[in-house]
């Protein structure tokens, strides 16, 4: 994958009620990656935001945030039934990867120890970077969803150290909140990022804080860390 934008209409790890209505503004200033949470809408409201997004060509995500194994095999259920690009996150792999097994989506867990709502990283660097490891050895994972701002570390070297150890691609979520963000977790080899309540709360530096006006901020902020990325630079799992 490229270094891509993933807009989450979520806020505090939660899909917001009013989701598909963000969904449409999101389409119309040109966001092609769209995810969501699955806590907060009912099953049938997340299938027509999965419908939504792939009548409009572009790429969906589902990212998994319950924290008891049951609800996460559910999750992982939904994900297929609707039909989404892409899971991410989760922590149960090995109960995860036969349900989605055969299924054509992209499978990116959480690496490291992950705990709370709003889910928060915990461990030192080293400790992150063995379970990144571990996790893409399974054939069935396709890349890994780090939450690299919610942990106490050094972020860069954080990200940094996941992709150098890993050959998969790693997409950085959790509390990017401006263009510095972005270019840190590009510069450290990242394949791509997340933000959610950040745009919905209009807390991304923006000419305002409408909807439109902030995700159009955030492409811009993507495109010029794209821009600036030295050429010898490679995006982990590239």
């Amino acid at each position: 994958m490229a270094f891509d934008f993933v807009f989450m209409l979520t806020r505090q790890d939660r899909t917001v009620t009013d989701a598909a209505h963000h969904l449409e503004v999101a389409l119309a200033a040109g966001v092609r990656h769209v995810g969501f949470k699955d806590v907060g809408l009912p099953h049938a409201d997340l299938a027509v935001l999965a419908r939504l997004i792939r009548e409009a060509g572009a790429t969906s995500y589902l990212e998994v945030v319950s924290l008891d194994a049951a609800a996460e095999v559910a999750s992982a259920r939904t994900a297929v039934e609707i039909g989404v690009d892409n899971l991410l996150g989760g922590t149960r792999v090995g109960d995860v990867l036969p349900v989605v097994a055969g299924a054509p989506l992209g499978y990116f867990p959480f690496c490291g120890r992950v705990a709370g709502h709003p889910s928060v990283l915990e461990g030192r660097v080293h400790e992150i970077v063995e379970s990144a490891v571990r996790l893409t050895e399974h054939e069935g994972v396709h890349g890994l969803d780090l939450l690299a701002w919610r942990s106490g570390e050094d972020v860069p070297a954080l990200v940094r150290a996941v992709c150098a150890a890993v050959d998969k691609p790693v997409i950085v979520a959790g509390s990017i909140d401006g263009p510095d963000r972005i270019a840190c977790v590009l510069d450290a080899g990242a394949a791509g990022f997340t933000i959610g309540t950040a745009a919905l709360d209009g807390r991304f530096p923006a000419p305002s804080g409408r909807l439109s006006c902030q995700l159009g901020a955030i492409l811009a902020a993507t495109e010029a860390a794209r821009a600036s990325r030295a050429p010898a630079h490679q995006t982990c799992g590239m």
